[in-house]
């Protein structure tokens, strides 16, 4: 587990307020998420920006192509110094394989994280696309999948921390989204707080909303920073 496992996603497209929203937590997370529309809006030259502020970042574009586009795209991606970068599991092995050589390729090379099942989703859901079986079971089985291509970990909601660590220990990598302390509520399906979702085995808590949406981000910062911090002490 990371000294402070927050990330707090910053998704906006302005790269001002990004910043300024970046710069208000950075006391009280240990690095920042940024996700599709902050790439399309702002592309790599938004992501070195985001970098001027000192945290890890994790870019987490959930690239999922044919082999050879995927890993063009993830030794782009990685050529920007971040500290983490994902890709849908549900890409292949072959397309996964490819991404762990691209990023190889590169002097700093970036954690590779494999997407197992979207936080918005449940069985429902999963059923609906021709996935019979339930999220916790899919996310164990692209789990497997990916770490044997060489990946270095998972994301995952934190109803699946549980069996990802019963199946694969302490070595792979969990990011955790979908993490709400209490009294948040919004479209994710599979959520948890953050004091919860750590003891169970998480590595990483992306937090988005709950800091974002709050009248002080800062505030919702340091509140959940102090909760963990209580929870561990």
């Amino acid at each position: 587990m990371l000294k402070n496992p927050i990330f707090c996603a910053v998704d906006r497209p302005d790269l001002e307020g990004a910043l300024s929203l970046a710069r208000t937590v950075a006391p009280h997370v240990g690095g920042i998420k940024l996700g599709l529309e902050f790439f399309t809006a702002q592309g790599p030259r938004g992501v070195e920006a985001m970098q001027s502020l000192g945290l890890p970042i994790f870019l987490d574009l959930k690239f999922h192509d044919i082999p050879n586009t995927a890993a063009g795209a993830v030794r782009e991606a990685a050529r920007l110094g971040v500290a983490m970068l994902t890709l849908h599991a549900a890409g292949g092995r072959a397309m996964l394989e490819a991404a762990v050589e691209a990023a190889g390729a590169v002097r700093a090379r970036p954690q590779l994280l494999a997407v197992t099942v979207l936080t918005s989703l449940d069985a429902h859901d999963l059923a609906a696309t021709g996935i019979a079986a339930p999220p916790a079971e899919q996310a164990v089985r692209l789990g497997r999948l990916a770490l044997a291509a060489g990946l270095d970990g998972l994301v995952c909601s934190p109803q699946e921390i549980e069996p990802l660590r019963a199946a694969f220990g302490g070595a792979p990598k969990l990011v955790v989204p979908g993490i709400r302390p209490a009294g948040a509520g919004d479209d994710q399906k599979r959520t948890l707080g953050p004091a919860r979702a750590l003891a169970l085995g998480a590595d990483a808590l992306v937090i988005g909303r709950p800091i974002t949406g709050a009248s002080s981000p800062a505030e919702a910062a340091a509140a959940i920073a102090r909760e963990l911090a209580a929870e561990a002490s």
